[in-house]
């Protein structure tokens, strides 16, 4: 039967039996399945324009590959999508820890303050400022002052705290060793940690330590020398602060 065939059909039956060769081993390899932990990406409809896998379906993918599903948490992959989208996302990084004498409550409705100033012709520098700080007791901290704190409780807030006279206020320990002033503020923000006579009394030995460390003067809030009478005035004004305190705890007790 082949000897009654021409060398022209014999030619068309071997391109036909090849290319059926060809289209099963096309097919076979098509349908073939993924190596063993290789990563692949879920496959999409086609008919439009190609996009790239997301990130949730390439973790999906790498979990059903023989990772373990249940370590995926559905929050961090809602995170991780957003973050990678742009969206806002709640920070999450462990806040620090406030300075030393910030206050819990900002709130304050009296304010009671001293001034100590250098003498004359001349100033007060900052290596002399932080050596009579640390001998009166201050510590350095919010809003880059001084503060005295209440022992074993630095939660409660300052109990009265030291700025510089020149704006800001702030003393720079990057440039300490530069800093010149004329003087420097105590003030206390009532109500407080404790008591305002109390603290009247934890304020005033400190201005006057440091006025001595620092060969300077103490004023009232009024920039006037600070006396005697003016101190007994003071005293008197916070006694009457801490009555009133009182009454005001008991009515909202009741």
């Amino acid at each position: 039967m082949l000897d009654g065939l021409s060398e022209t059909a014999l030619l068309r039956i071997a391109i036909g039996v090849a290319a059926l060769v060809l289209f099963a081993v096309i097919l076979l390899t098509s349908r073939k399945k993924p190596e063993q932990g290789k990563r692949t990406a879920p496959q999409r409809e086609t008919g439009g324009p190609r996009q790239e896998p997301t990130l949730r379906e390439l973790m999906e993918a790498d979990a059903g590959a023989g990772g373990d599903a249940a370590a995926i948490e559905q929050s961090e992959l809602d995170l991780l999508e957003k973050t990678l989208a742009g969206e806002p996302v709640p920070d999450r990084r462990p806040h620090p820890a406030p300075l030393p004498g910030a206050r819990p409550d900002e709130s304050f409705d009296k304010v009671v303050s001293l001034f100590l100033a250098a003498r004359a012709g001349q100033v007060l520098s900052g290596p002399d400022l932080v050596v009579a700080a640390e001998k009166a007791g201050l510590v350095y901290g919010h809003m880059n002052i001084f503060h005295r704190l209440v022992d074993n409780h630095p939660e409660q807030g300052p109990i009265f705290s030291v700025a510089n006279l020149v704006k800001p206020g702030s003393f720079d320990m990057t440039q300490i060793q530069d800093l010149r002033t004329p003087g420097i503020s105590f003030f206390m923000a009532l109500p407080g940690p404790m008591p305002a006579l109390d603290a009247w009394d934890a304020m005033l030995p400190t201005a006057q330590r440091m006025a001595e460390l620092l060969d300077g003067v103490l004023l009232d809030e009024e920039r006037n020398a600070l006396g005697r009478q003016r101190i007994a005035h003071i005293r008197e004004d916070l006694r009457n602060y801490d009555r009133k305190q009182q009454k005001w705890d008991l009515r909202t007790t009741r």
